[in-house]
């Protein structure tokens, strides 16, 4: 979006058509935005309570911004699909990603569409994993291997584990606003279909990853110093694509909570 500058409080009504803007198209992309980590957190927390990330560096001053920072952690875990804080009971309704340091070339991010992958199944198939739920778990994608390799680390590791135990949620879930259905399965936090054979849930999982993250549900971003994408993460997934190395890239995201999901 073009005109606004999100350093400064929002009007009601531009908040409003932000919100309005953001369940139309999923994901919204503001170019120049050199915002400050207070004024980052102030403009995202006007769509809902920030998450404090138990695993990721914050921002000393303001522990809602945490930092992606290729010279301080092991971002592998962004490099593959996935949707924000789906180990939580009440996942993230959205998130506010900000480019700090970007390299000169790669780096970019896809965000796929659930709604529009679940429109795009076949009835019958609709009609089959409809009402399933299935089993999601933080260490999936922050493993103890990779994430517990200090003393500090493994205590915090192991803190994390006994504070977020799997949790379920359904694997098609109905957008709180738009009404709209949406797949809510990805590979970063979604372990099993808990009504199925492991077998058969392998299978369907396999046949949902791939074809929710085809061509025609993705958009792909190219990334700026200041650039600011903020995404609807109740019905989107998303890769950020680690083809950069050794160029050094910069991330702050603030992570607005959701209800739980239905």
């Amino acid at each position: 979006m073009e005109g606004l500058d999100l350093r400064h409080a929002l009007s009601d009504a531009t908040q409003a058509k932000l919100e309005r803007a953001l369940y139309q198209h999923q994901v919204l992309f503001f170019r120049q935005q050199p915002l400050t980590p207070i004024e980052h957190a102030r403009f995202a927390h006007g769509f809902g309570e920030l998450h404090v990330h138990p695993i990721y560096p914050k921002v000393d001053e303001v522990p809602q911004i945490l930092v992606l920072d290729t010279e301080l952690n092991d971002l592998r875990d962004n490099a593959l699909w996935h949707t924000d804080l789906t180990f939580l009971p009440t996942p993230a309704k959205g998130s506010a990603l900000l480019a700090r340091q970007v390299p000169a070339y790669g780096g970019d991010t896809l965000w796929a569409s659930g709604t529009a992958a679940w429109e795009a199944l076949s009835e019958p198939l609709k009609r089959a994993i409809d009402g399933l739920t299935a089993t999601h778990d933080f260490s999936k994608s922050f493993p103890l291997a990779r994430f517990g390799n200090t003393p500090e680390a493994l205590a915090s590791w192991e803190a994390t584990r006994r504070k977020h135990p799997p949790v379920t949620h359904p694997v098609v879930r109905t957008h709180p606003v738009t009404g709209r259905k949406a797949l809510f399965v990805s590979e970063g936090f979604t372990l099993a279909i808990n009504e199925l054979e492991p077998h058969e849930s392998d299978a369907i999982l396999r046949l949902l990853y791939q074809h929710s993250t085809q061509p025609q549900f993705c958009v792909r971003w190219q990334w700026q110093a200041d650039d600011l994408a903020l995404w609807d993460n109740q019905v989107t997934q998303h890769y950020a694509v680690d083809d950069y190395r050794p160029q050094r890239r910069v991330m702050h995201r603030a992570t607005i909570l959701g209800g739980v999901p239905v």
